[in-house]
């Protein structure tokens, strides 16, 4: 943060909608199809062409609207958006200008710098995205640019935020709470590397203490956390070191070079008016009534937040467990699965939050095709908490049962791991241990507590593993307590 100067930053970021089918036709939203093999007349700006809105895009903007604070416009309008570029078929692009769908909603962000701050939401609204232009990226290509436009007409939400954070953090920690609640809804598949999830960033700074905003540069289409948060700083630092050398910012959008860590000039940024805005004259006005908009609040998942706290409150895990188990919405889901079969929620954290997603990560699985399913989990710690096996022989089972889909009673039952709890028989092994080592024997009774380490691993490794530890513990204790 800069002694002279205060940051400001407003995000608009554009989501990809989840629907198979594009807003305005029928074709295929499939994400690497062949180039051009997923178009129409209508994306591609045919004469005579009649666009047809996508039912499911408008629920999917009414979802998003709830999830955010939003307002949803009872009626909005689409309009057309007129520019000249390779990739915009029509020459224009339909969006929604005066009148979009949602408007003045929130996000509350939390940062370790800023701590609870509330982020406004100008407005959410629906359009089409443009194809994709590919410069030089295949031999047959070299010096020439090619266009795909299989991604035109593929529908977008774009969230524009006010102008509220005041440093690449507060950007990161909006982003990332946008991104999490636009992927429980099921909106979104949250991809930034496929561009399901883009963002534009605006900063500007001013000196501090200055109320009017300072002549902002839009940082275009970035498509990770960590380059969105090295953009802004990069660029904060460059407006700062122009003013102080006597130079004015100039309003154009920027790219940001990932290799070089700097922005560079791309083109002078456009106002409003040079779009040259009117009502798409083939659409009709959108109209949500109150009915729909309930019929969607009914069917929303539990959002983060709330399932953040019902962890917390009702299955008395930390802070941090919860904040961890529900980062991602399989993961939670996953969790609140093994509960409902397994009863423990700790235990259950525990084994989900350390063994599934070491092994996640391990084998590059998502959780929903992991080979341990919730009830697969549920069985191996039902085995634990009757002492059928202990804690490390489960950790043993739970590698073989990732491995092969079995049960943990088959593999208890076919390899012999069954616990050990017969009192005469860890008796035995004790009595063997302490005979052995009459030298630690001495120094545990003449203090050194300890050793009793030392004598339940001892006796563990004599019964395979295979001895219950709290039965080893308790008369290890009580014989070597005797003279």
């Amino acid at each position: 943060m800069s002694a002279k100067y205060e940051t400001v930053i407003g995000l608009e970021v554009h989501v990809q909608l989840t629907t198979r089918t594009k807003i305005f036709c029928g074709c295929s939203t499939a994400f690497g199809s062949t180039p051009n093999s997923q178009t129409c007349p209508v994306c591609l700006g045919l004469p005579g062409a009649l666009p047809v809105l996508n039912r499911l895009a408008v629920e999917y903007a009414i979802r998003t609207g709830l999830a955010t604070n939003c307002q949803i416009a009872p009626r909005s309008i689409f309009a057309r958006k007129n520019y000249f570029y390779p990739d915009l078929p029509k020459g224009y692009q339909i969006s929604q200008f005066e009148l979009p769908v949602c408007e003045h909603g929130h996000l509350e962000i939390e940062t370790d710098g800023s701590g609870k701050k509330k982020v406004g939401i100008t407005r959410i609204h629906m359009e089409e995205d443009a194809g994709k232009l590919m410069h030089g990226e295949t031999p047959e290509s070299a010096g020439s640019s090619l266009v795909d436009l299989n991604r035109a007409c593929t529908p977008l939400l774009e969230v524009v935020s006010e102008p509220d954070m005041r440093c690449a953090d507060e950007a990161i920690a909006y982003l990332k709470k946008l991104h999490q609640i636009v992927v429980y809804l099921g909106v979104c598949d949250g991809n930034l590397e496929e561009g399901s999830f883009r963002c534009d960033a605006n900063v500007s700074i001013r000196p501090w203490g200055q109320q009017t905003l300072g002549t902002r540069a839009e940082l275009k289409n970035i498509n990770s956390f960590r380059f969105i948060k090295q953009a802004i700083e990069y660029e904060v630092e460059r407006q700062a070191e122009l003013i102080d050398g006597g130079g004015k910012v100039v309003q154009e959008t920027r790219l940001f070079d990932s290799n070089t860590g700097m922005t560079r000039s791309m083109r002078g940024k456009e106002e409003a008016h040079d779009y040259r805005y009117f009502p798409d004259p083939d659409l009709v006005p959108l109209v949500i009534g109150p009915a729909w908009i309930d019929e969607v609040r009914i069917g929303l998942p539990e959002l983060p937040e709330a399932k953040r706290r019902r962890f917390v409150s009702e299955l008395g895990l930390s802070g941090y467990d919860a904040e961890v188990l529900t980062a991602d919405r399989r993961v939670a889901d996953y969790f609140d699965a093994c509960v409902s079969l397994a009863g423990d929620a700790k235990t259950c954290a525990n084994w989900v939050m350390g063994e599934v997603l070491r092994k996640l990560k391990e084998s590059d699985t998502p959780i929903d095709a992991a080979p341990m399913t919730p009830a697969l989990l549920a069985g191996l710690l039902g085995r634990i908490a009757d002492n059928t096996i202990s804690g490390k022989i489960a950790k043993t089972i739970f590698e073989t049962m990732w491995q092969n889909g079995r049960s943990a009673d088959e593999i208890i039952e076919a390899e012999g791991l069954k616990q050990v709890t017969d009192t005469g028989a860890i008796e035995a092994l004790a009595d063997e241990v302490i005979a052995a080592n009459p030298g630690q024997v001495a120094e545990y009774r003449a203090g050194k507590d300890k050793l009793i380490g030392f004598f339940v691993g001892q006796v563990m490794q004599k019964s395979k593993g295979k001895a219950n530890p709290g039965m080893v513990n308790e008369l290890l204790k009580n014989k070597l307590a005797e003279d």
